[in-house]
């Protein structure tokens, strides 16, 4: 192998395909690509002054992690909402963070315990929906890290991300925030007090709840929607 001796200016940078999947992913987070938006390659080339190829493997990634779904001859759309999946997001994540913070458990220390309840009063505090977002992610993360297993971190991590947009569902009501606030001091207080499995148990109520609500309130919502369609059609052939 060939060892050049001048520097390189790209190391320690991500790549643009990196980037591009990290800026997608976070606009569709955010809501900033609505659900079923259409993704171009010409026109995200444009955007990201880059040629289409990079765009392509961008895409590429992003649909086998469910964030789009790629038609052949017709582009890319962003991935709608699903009840179904949301419950499962949050059934894998009671499984794998229960997994985690019994592991965790033993390692903490009070430093690691200062850093928990200073996340805690932060998300308390906060009414910024995409601060609130990433304290809820930094308090789980943190519950956890003492564990040390990166593999089992790296796979919550993931599945927090794709579960942030329908999260954002559960921030719009104000209740659910506070009770979210509440069950996490909960978890918190039998962790530090040496009572595992019953911040285990808390923890995983919590995780299954929130995915019972999401996706009950997304089947509500999408009954709503096809009925609402059903009666404009039914008008229109009445008007015709």
């Amino acid at each position: 192998m060939t060892s050049y001796k001048f520097g390189n200016p790209f190391q320690g940078r991500q790549s643009s395909p990196e980037i591009i999947v990290e800026s997608l992913r976070r606009a569709i987070i955010e809501g900033h690509l609505g659900a079923g938006e259409s993704l171009r390659q010409e026109n995200l080339a444009k955007h990201f002054a880059v040629s289409r190829i990079p765009v392509r493997e961008a895409l590429r990634q992003l649909e086998s992690e469910g964030w789009i779904v790629l038609h052949p001859n017709r582009g890319a759309r962003v991935s709608t909402l699903s009840a179904e999946e949301v419950r499962e997001i949050y059934e894998i994540r009671a499984s794998l963070e229960a997994t985690a913070l019994r592991l965790a458990a033993p390692h903490h220390t009070a430093q690691s315990f200062k850093t928990v309840a200073s996340i805690l009063r932060a998300a308390r505090s906060t009414r910024d929906q995409s601060l609130y977002v990433q304290y809820n992610r930094e308090f789980h993360l943190a519950l956890y890290s003492p564990a040390v297993r990166p593999r089992l971190l790296a796979l919550i991590h993931s599945l927090h991300s794709q579960g942030e947009r329908y999260l954002r569902l559960k921030l719009g009501m104000p209740a659910h925030k506070r009770q979210s606030d509440d069950e996490h001091e909960q978890i918190f207080k039998a962790l530090r007090g040496g009572k595992i499995e019953k911040a285990v148990r808390i923890l995983d109520a919590h995780l299954l709840q929130t995915g019972n609500l999401l996706a009950n309130y997304l089947t509500h919502q999408l009954a709503k929607r096809a009925a609402g369609s059903v009666k404009s059609k039914a008008a229109e052939s009445a008007a015709a």
